[in-house]
């Protein structure tokens, strides 16, 4: 009994630590086409979301290198320390990203202090992922590694889930020019990461060192160089490299397209309103958690590589009709063509520009169909405005059956994130040895989550913005990687179970 309350109070005390990390990190993601307004100068809307996205994938990038710092120091002085010293870095930049004045009161220097905090978020969070994965399994009793881990496995989408939840709640609160004002709500999240940060330091202060850990130490036997030992040692650095390109590689691209890839789709390109955006997958991340525990336990009972591979294998082939489906579903034209029109707002002008020779009108309406959806119509005419320009439509709101369709179509992304998530920190902890496992983990974590993974995004959006013609382009990226992480996978990787763990 007094073995099952202190793995939970380690597993309690790790999760909510890396949780709000998640939340911190992620909350810049989520309000990225806010903050591309806020610190880079007007005129270009594409230029501004896509030099803020090139931001978020910077504090991807540097992982790796938080990785090598912080997983050193975790190796040399502990665990514990390590991560609660990530914890305060991460809560303290996000913190201060919502205290930097805009592009108009500062100019260059609000995007250069903005990407120097997201590079020490970045850093943090670079040692904070292995900290807890290697504390909470060398906790763990063999038997149960992969489901007690799993727990950590479940706080990136949690803290994705807070992220939304608290952008939302503050979102639904206030008007939109209210929330995306120079000081407005959009600021709101950031500040409320410090309260949560010093939650999280108080539970982790409490907490004592990892008993494999201490007794190295106590031996002896710590790594003087963990860096060294990790990758100069052939043996090791063959492990690293594997663990890389067979599976976490694969695991980040399917993390970030069924999450952040998904989300930014129903928004830029379906044009679906902020609130059912969101809601759609705060439903389908509910719906989805559990099932990180799920894999995570069966990964104890048959192994960890077959539940990672089938994972990406879904990916691989049903992305490209998951979201060719979403853009169906969200085709004005043929939503018109199937429900007749219960009401249609009068025309109203949002703007007016003139020149010598014409004035130009851009004018915009609500519409809503019989069925429950509804859409804003905008136009761009002359003056007489005759109605012959083209449409553009925005702010759709699904009807109630398209809704629960893509809020399942989105818990399906999420499932296929369970399958190769869930079961990767035991993976991981299994593969390398106690006195340098904190380095060598860390390391392939953050390259197959921070740059394969986290450029997701960006390359999705610069290859829309390349080949506008194809909708879908974006998503041959993360199809590629998956897939040649899921035929080295499924090469080279090894089914059994660590049940000892190498130490």
């Amino acid at each position: 009994m007094n073995e099952t309350s202190n793995i939970r109070k380690v597993i309690v005390a790790s999760s909510v630590g890396t949780m709000i990390e998640w939340y911190d990190f992620y909350i810049f993601g989520m309000l990225a086409k806010t903050i591309s307004t806020q610190f880079f100068p007007e005129g270009n809307a594409t230029a501004a979301l896509l030099s803020t996205l090139a931001i978020f994938a910077a504090g991807f990038i540097v992982r790796p290198f938080g990785a090598l710092v912080f997983g050193r120091l975790g190796d040399l002085i502990g665990r514990k320390y390590t991560f609660l010293l990530t914890l305060v870095l991460m809560g303290g930049s996000t913190f201060l990203i919502g205290l930097v004045p805009s592009y108009k009161a500062i100019g260059l220097a609000a995007p250069l202090l903005v990407l120097l905090l997201r590079l020490v978020q970045g850093l943090a969070l670079g040692g904070e992922y292995g900290g807890a994965a290697t504390y909470v399994a060398e906790h763990s009793p063999a038997a149960r590694r992969g489901y007690y881990t799993s727990w950590i496995q479940t706080t990136a989408t949690l803290g994705l889930f807070v992220a939304l939840g608290v952008i939302m709640l503050v979102k639904l609160n206030m008007s939109d020019a209210s929330f995306n004002a120079e000081w407005g709500g959009w600021r709101y999240p950031f500040w409320i990461s410090i309260l949560l940060v010093a939650v999280s330091v108080y539970i982790r202060l409490k907490m004592s060192e990892s008993p494999l850990f201490s007794k190295l130490k106590k031996e002896g036997k710590t790594s003087v160089n963990p860096l060294k030992e990790s990758f100069r040692n052939r043996t090791n650095f063959k492990m690293v490299l594997l663990a890389l390109f067979g599976a976490v590689m694969g695991q980040g691209v399917i993390w970030y397209t069924g999450q952040f890839y998904a989300q930014n789709f129903l928004e830029t390109k379906c044009n679906i309103e902020f609130e059912q955006s969101r809601t759609i997958m705060l439903w389908a991340i509910a719906f989805a958690t559990p099932f990180f525990l799920l894999f995570g336990w069966l990964s104890d009972k048959i192994g960890r590589k077959w539940i990672m591979m089938i994972g990406m294998f879904l990916g691989i082939v049903t992305y490209r009709p998951i979201f060719s489906t979403f853009l169906n579903n969200t085709n004005v034209e043929a939503w018109k063509a199937e429900s007749p029109v219960a009401n249609s707002e009068l025309w109203s002008a949002t703007n007016e520009k003139t020149n010598p020779e014409t004035s130009v009108v851009r004018a915009s309406r609500r519409v809503t169909l019989e069925n429950g959806s509804s859409f804003v119509e905008e136009r761009t005419d002359g003056p007489l405005f005759n109605g012959n320009a083209p449409s553009v439509y925005k702010d759709k709101h699904l009807s109630g059956g398209v809704y629960w369709k893509f809020i399942g179509l989105v818990f399906l992304l999420i499932f296929y994130v369970t399958m190769v998530y869930g079961p990767i920190a035991a993976f991981l902890v299994e593969m390398f040895p106690t006195k340098i496992r904190y380095t060598s983990m860390s390391l392939p974590y953050h390259i197959g989550n921070g740059v394969f993974g986290g450029l997701v995004p960006f390359i999705g959006l610069l290859l829309t913005t390349t080949y506008p013609a194809d909708p879908l382009v974006g998503l041959w990226y993360p199809i590629g990687v998956a897939t040649l992480c899921l035929i080295i996978g499924v090469i080279y990787l090894n089914n059994k179970i660590d049940k000892e763990v190498n130490d």
